[in-house]
């Protein structure tokens, strides 16, 4: 046995699992929802769900819907538009969610945060709890950014990194077993762009896809984002797993501890 498939062993015992989908692994390059790749994510996170597993779903992607539903063919500049964007997109991308999970005989919830919300003790307590409420009543969290009050991230400041770092702050606050990362790349690739199975250093990884800090290797799909998310995510204890969301099995994969994706170990 490999040492990365020794590391992978706890995987299938984790219970609560945050999984965070970027907009890409989701979406056609209009923006428009791709039907078969949420019916693919869908279909694995009800498996799991039925399993036992406790699973919140962080989306991306209400912004490129509402583009697709109003015909815009670029994103918009303006913050005032890619809120409008959103305001569209959220209620379009919430029906398929609905849709497809309806399907599986299971019942969602939609939970929409800004960074207030994390600082605000009292919205943070109500969000928490109600978190909690819905897992109990065996409903899976569907989270996003509450883009169309809160300007931080389409504008780029104080960013979520495209929810990213929001997944991560949702792990602290459900103390969760385990933070999953989909992309649209295998893992965390070195300068030869080959996937990096397991990563027991943070510092030497942030070198590995940050050309600023290395000659080695390039951001791939917002890597950089994703790592300090990981690295949030591990502070809290819980470990991270980054792969490829187009991949057709690669949830299932992952908690059953195959050599899938890149595993960050968390901090015990």
């Amino acid at each position: 046995m490999k040492i990365e498939d020794r590391y992978r062993e706890f995987l299938p015992e984790a219970r609560r699992i945050v999984v965070k989908v970027g907009s890409r692994v989701i979406e056609q390059k209009t923006g428009k929802p791709d039907a078969a790749s949420l019916r693919r994510l869908v279909s694995q996170i009800s498996k799991l769900h039925h399993q036992g597993y406790e699973i919140i779903l962080v989306s991306s992607g209400a912004v490129g819907a509402g583009m697709d539903a109003l015909g815009l063919k670029t994103r918009p500049s303006l913050v005032t538009d890619q809120q409008m964007c959103a305001a569209v997109g959220q209620a379009r991308l919430m029906a398929q969610y609905q849709g497809l999970f309806g399907k599986e005989g299971i019942t969602i919830g939609q939970l929409l945060l800004t960074h207030m919300d994390f600082q605000h003790r009292l919205r943070l307590s109500n969000a928490k709890r109600t978190l909690e409420h819905l897992i109990r009543n065996n409903v899976i969290p569907i989270i996003n950014e509450n883009d169309v009050v809160a300007d931080e991230e389409v504008k780029a400041i104080s960013s979520f990194g495209d929810n990213d770092y929001l997944a991560s702050l949702v792990v602290k606050v459900t103390r969760a077993d385990v933070l999953v990362i989909l992309s649209t790349v295998d893992g965390v690739l070195d300068a030869q762009e080959k996937r990096v199975p397991l990563i027991e250093d943070l510092k030497e990884a942030f070198r590995l896809v940050n050309p600023a800090l290395s000659n080695g290797g390039l951001s791939k799909g917002g890597m950089d984002s994703k790592l300090k998310a990981a690295q949030n995510a591990v502070k809290a204890g819980c470990s991270t797993v980054i792969a490829c969301g187009r991949s057709p099995h690669v949830l299932t994969d992952i908690l059953a501890g195959k050599d899938v994706g890149t595993l960050i170990l968390g901090a015990f």
